[in-house]
């Protein structure tokens, strides 16, 4: 078996830095430690800059999932009522989640390939006075649609008592989230994803609105009680056990996002983005997302007709070294999904087109050759000018 080097294209988890790999090839220390509070103090401000906000930003040692549920126990009492915009499968977890704790639901249902509507929530808002939140995935992982959060967050703030709490967990890193210019009460991310770890962290960013509501929660929580992570990150520390390795791995992540810049990394992240879509549309694919909701974390197409999405997911990774994803739930073999959020550059993209291709022409789609390739380097080269 010949060597064969292998290229990890999927939306989460997505490609390490060797720089962060070797800062978590560090010995292990104790982390009741003057050491490992200064590790702490140091992700404390780095997560507040790639979040830009001043509030504190929590951190825990699980996946997304896990600060979608603490979301949901630290917000609200069983009873409440909230608002769920959802058009993919981030977004009815939410629903699920919710539902879970007793929660009350006013579920705005959206075919996956539409963007949540604000009109839609406006018109709830104003018929359910008593709504506490408003939930809403910003970067749909299984569908690439972005949603408009700075546009539903300026109706919720109009209600006191409404939270917006955002699902950036393929946001951050990726695509613009203004955390406090925009209002965002409860922000949380994954470290899987733009933040370039492997999985194992959470983050979430917590409003001075937000902690009022969590003074009133009654739901039952433990290990995510909000409380407790604040009462120990404010003396840079844990309340539990933490993930010691991944967050030394943060630190150097966010190191390198500082240093590229905010700005800049929304910047790349748009064109390697275009340049994917750009060079799919070459050779005669139709994107999933609509053309006003397409994100920059994952471009999402419609596998060509007779060809199931798993068998050029299959061909692409063991024949050619690139692992994409099929789509999930319903779409699955209807779509496939390109990552390029984290640790991505303008050769990844091209690398990826040319398996792309190369498994297409092997499954019998017939295209011009070397189209998508052609493409996507216009893309990049008109960007340098």
């Amino acid at each position: 078996m010949s060597l064969k080097k292998r290229y990890l294209m999927t939306p989460g988890p997505t490609p390490v830095p060797a720089d962060i790999l070797l800062s978590m090839a560090k010995p292990i220390t104790h982390h009741r430690t003057a050491e490992f509070e200064d590790v702490v103090k140091e992700a404390r401000a780095g997560l507040q800059y790639i979040f830009n906000t001043q509030n504190e930003v929590l951190l825990f040692a699980s996946s997304g999932t896990g600060a979608m549920e603490s979301a949901i126990v630290n917000c609200f009492c069983a009873g409440d009522s909230v608002i769920v915009a959802r058009n993919g499968k981030f977004g009815d977890r939410e629903k699920q989640i919710a539902e879970t704790y007793g929660l009350e639901v006013v579920d705005l249902e959206y075919a996956w390939d539409e963007v949540v509507k604000t009109g839609d929530i406006a018109r709830e808002l104003a018929a359910n006075p008593e709504i506490r939140g408003v939930i809403v995935t910003q970067s749909e992982t299984s569908t690439g649609v972005l949603n408009p959060i700075k546009e539903i967050a300026e109706l919720v703030r109009g209600y006191d008592n409404a939270l917006m709490i955002v699902d950036s967990i393929t946001g951050i890193g990726a695509v613009a989230c203004e955390t406090d210019d925009w209002g965002l009460d409860v922000v949380m991310t994954g470290s899987q994803k733009g933040l370039m770890l492997p999985p194992g962290l959470a983050a979430v960013s917590v409003s001075d609105k937000a902690w009022r509501a969590v003074e009133r929660s009654t739901l039952p929580k433990f290990y995510f009680d909000w409380k407790k992570y604040l009462k120990s990150i404010e003396k840079n520390t844990t309340p539990f056990t933490p993930a010691l390795t991944l967050i030394q791995g943060l630190n150097e992540a966010l190191k390198l996002m500082r240093d590229e810049g905010r700005e800049n990394l929304i910047e790349r992240h748009s064109l390697l983005a275009e340049a994917t879509r750009q060079g799919l549309d070459a050779i005669g694919l139709k994107l999933f997302a609509p053309p006003e909701g397409r994100g920059s974390a994952v471009t999402p197409v419609w596998s060509p007709e007779g060809i199931p999405a798993g068998k050029i997911v299959k061909v692409m990774k063991e024949d050619y070294g690139v692992t994409i994803t099929n789509g999930q739930d319903d779409y699955k073999d209807r779509i496939f999904r390109i990552g390029h959020l984290g640790y991505f550059g303008m050769f990844d993209i091209i690398t990826t087109l040319t398996a792309l291709e190369m498994a297409l022409v092997k499954l019998g789609y017939e295209f011009e050759q070397g189209a998508s390739i052609k493409a996507a380097e216009s893309v990049f080269l008109e960007s340098a000018h």
